[in-house]
């Protein structure tokens, strides 16, 4: 097996916990116990509390309360100390988290109980930046759904993996081409806790692979109600290899893959009955935990021999739903049989009620052709009770990606619904508009979120005059974040739009300020707009109407296509105006999309269609007030209206279109609308300086698409389709 990511295996000491050990002042002890719960990252008073400690080291620190508590100095901490104002703020927020944590669950109505809730099982959770465990999307959405749990006090349980490396940070060279770094979250103090067993033991589990037992320690990251149970293969008793099966997010070879996925869902499974909690229902938010179906079968099978696997797939599927979130083949883990084979005990089949055959078969999409390999996408298909997409249309796209597998039907027929995903409100609504909201709807004004009727009712009450100042705040903060993260002491010979070493021309807050911020991949079309430079500089080089961009992204580290795609980016020089007009923000993780989300005017997103399977992104720009700019695919086919954003293109490409006429016919629409509509709209201004017909937009962007893409209302969708 290889090393994953080139780190050398002397990385191998062992993290017992990750206790402060320092003496806090007495008053201000509650500090470290609120650090150990990620509740304070998606309240105001809570961020708030950790920065004004010291606002330079918590930036220093990556907004990290327990690395901030643990390097703050003696002299800060007493000083804090001695401020009684602050001391009560303390007082007050702790209690407010326990009159939260007290609060009694909300009982559904159906089966899931607290004493049978749902597990939700997920390969990456992006709670906070702080726990480095996420690379994206996936990871966004399951941390959003977790918070919406705890919010609305439902019963859950989440399974993961703690990845002591996690993702890879971004660093763009003076040439432009993206490099890699991985950092040891050992080296931090981490809010999570190690879990024990009744006799005060490490609680472990183990999982066969690769001739042997390897074994997996359990950490506990609490999300506000929610805990988080995260299994990590970092165990004394392990080989060095199996010590790194946990180690790096989407890292190592194939094999690494496989093995990471076993531990998440045998794994998993294994852990939930250690700590004797029986879910009424198993979440499989994607692919990657599929493998726990097969240890709910091996299991109803060891309890009743003879069973055999027919008869256990009766018991076991009605327990389990899946999430998919690809809308292309290629993008679902696919394994070679000889490899899958190899990672299990020789014997694993027959656990089963099954030959070898029958066992690869179950991750065919044709059960009887051999020279296909094993997907895991087929396999939680055929395991699982339910399935569904991430949108509306993402559901229709997956009925016919997955029609092979239902042969003699029709695509319509094929059962794969939908849940269209949402964004956690209260994470990325910035504090400013939440402000707003508190003086106009009132304290709950989340609670009036959940009624559409009521929220729009609600939104009309703010003047057109306090939307714009809002904003405007923003605004002026991201532009002073994008200086701040693109001021560079040399920046080599190339002009790159990451680094300057005088930042004090850059962006005009009065610009029109368009933000594009996703995963470098060819699908999402990056160099759309590079397709005509000419047109692109007249946007940017217009005195009177100015456009800038800021953009920011990551390319997967063994993508090298997309990494020239980015560099194409960074290299675009052409035009002076343009390193002055256009930005890229490194290392682009949470907080970088917070300032993005919450400042920029425009975020534009052009996919190639139909392979955005549903994208969040744009939701949090909306619930800022930001209008989306995107091609009609995923949730914004269902969330636009004509008024509360913008398209680009159409619905449906036509029949025998290649990409190029596909990519051509975009652009186009994507200039027209720009500078026939976006531009002329924006600097439309009346006497006040207000641009009436810009607001009115932003307005209805805010009414419309916050109720209908909160995680709220997701989560209220999972309970009353999938998990009833």
């Amino acid at each position: 097996m290889q090393q994953a990511a080139g780190l050398q295996l002397e990385h191998t000491f062992f993290r017992k916990d990750f206790s402060l050990n320092r003496e806090l002042p007495e008053n201000l002890v509650e500090l470290d116990r609120l650090s150990q719960n990620f509740y304070w990252s998606w309240t105001n008073e809570g961020t708030n509390l950790f920065r004004d400690l010291d606002s330079r080291l918590w930036e220093k620190c990556e907004q990290h309360p327990r690395r901030l508590l643990r390097e703050i100095s003696d002299l800060k901490l007493w000083q804090k100390a001695n401020e009684p104002e602050f001391v009560e703020r303390v007082a007050r927020f702790a209690a407010e988290f326990d009159s939260y944590m007290l609060a009694e669950p909300k009982s559904t109505g159906r089966k899931v109980t607290p004493e049978n809730p749902v597990a939700y099982f997920c390969a990456e959770y992006g709670v906070h930046n702080s726990l480095p465990i996420y690379s994206g999307g996936l990871g966004i959405l399951a941390g959003d759904h977790l918070k919406s749990a705890s919010d609305m006090n439902v019963p859950l349980v989440a399974i993961g993996l703690f990845y002591r490396f996690g993702y890879f940070r971004q660093k763009l060279a003076h040439d432009g081409w993206q490099e890699e770094r991985y950092l040891d979250s050992f080296e931090n103090e981490i809010a999570v806790e190690p879990v024990f067993d009744g006799d005060g033991e490490r609680l472990q589990v183990s999982v066969h692979m690769r001739g042997r037992e390897v074994f997996a320690q359990v950490w506990l990251a609490k999300i506000g109600r929610i805990s988080l149970y995260l299994l990590d293969t970092n165990v004394a008793g392990n080989q060095d290899v199996d010590r790194y099966v946990t180690g790096h997010l989407y890292g190592g070879d194939t094999e690494t893959r496989i093995v990471q996925e076993k531990i998440l869902g045998l794994g998993g499974v294994r852990l939930l009955r250690k700590l004797g909690i029986e879910p009424s229902v198993y979440h499989l938010n994607e692919g990657h935990s599929a493998f726990l179906t097969l240890e709910l079968v091996r299991e109803y099978i060891a309890a009743n021999p003879g069973a055999g696997f027919a008869n256990a797939l009766a018991v076991t599927r009605p327990q389990c739903a899946f999430t998919t979130h690809t809308p292309v083949a290629a993008g679902n883990d696919l394994f070679a049989a000889d490899l899958l084979v190899s990672c299990f005990k020789e014997d694993y089949p027959q656990s089963l009620g099954m030959s070898k055959e029958e066992f690869l078969a179950l991750g065919r999409v044709d059960p009887t052709d051999r020279s296909e390999g094993f997907g895991m996408t087929p396999l939680a298909l055929r395991m699982c009770r339910s399935a569904n997409g991430v949108s509306e249309k993402h559901g229709e796209v997956s009925r016919e990606l997955w029609l092979e597998m239902f042969p003699g039907g029709k695509a319509e027929d094929v059962p794969i619904t939908f849940v269209t995903n949402g964004v956690h409100a209260p994470t990325w609504i910035a504090p400013t508009f939440k402000d707003l909201y508190r003086k106009y709807i009132g304290t709950n004004w989340t609670e009036t979120l959940k009624d559409e009727t009521e929220w729009t009712k609600a939104v009309s009450q703010l003047s057109d005059a306090e939307i714009w100042h809002t904003h405007k705040l923003l605004k002026n903060q991201l532009i002073a974040f994008v200086r701040e993260r693109t001021l560079a002491k040399e920046t080599g010979q190339h002009a790159t739009i990451n680094e300057r070493t005088d930042v004090r021309g850059l962006f005009d807050p009065n610009a029109l300020t368009i933000g594009f911020a996703r995963r470098v991949a060819a699908y999402k079309r990056w160099n759309l707009l590079l397709s005509d430079v000419e047109r692109l500089y007249r946007l940017i080089d217009n005195a009177d109407r100015p456009v800038q961009f800021v953009f920011a992204g990551k390319a997967h580290p063994q993508d090298r296509t997309a990494k020239f795609l980015l560099q194409k980016l960074m290299l675009q020089n052409g035009s002076s105006t343009w390193q002055n007009r256009a930005v890229f923000i490194e290392d682009y993780d949470q907080e970088v999309a917070r300032y993005l989300v919450q400042g920029v005017d425009v975020w534009m997103n052009v996919p190639r269609r139909p392979l955005e399977a549903s994208g969040t992104s744009g939701q949090k720009a909306a619930m800022n007030g930001g209008l989306n700019f995107s091609i009609l695919d995923g949730w914004w086919i269902e969330g636009y209206d004509g008024v509360n954003g913008f398209s680009i293109g159409v619905l449906r490409d036509e029949d025998g279109m290649s990409d190029d006429e596909i990519d051509s016919r975009d652009a186009a629409s994507m200039y027209e609308v720009l500078e026939n509509e976006i531009v002329p709209t924006y600097y439309a201004v009346d006497e006040n300086g207000l641009p009436k017909a810009w607001i009115a937009r932003m307005r209805r962007s805010i009414e419309t698409l916050t109720p209908q893409f909160s995680s709220d209302r997701m989560l209220k969708d999972y309970f009353d389709k999938i998990y009833c």
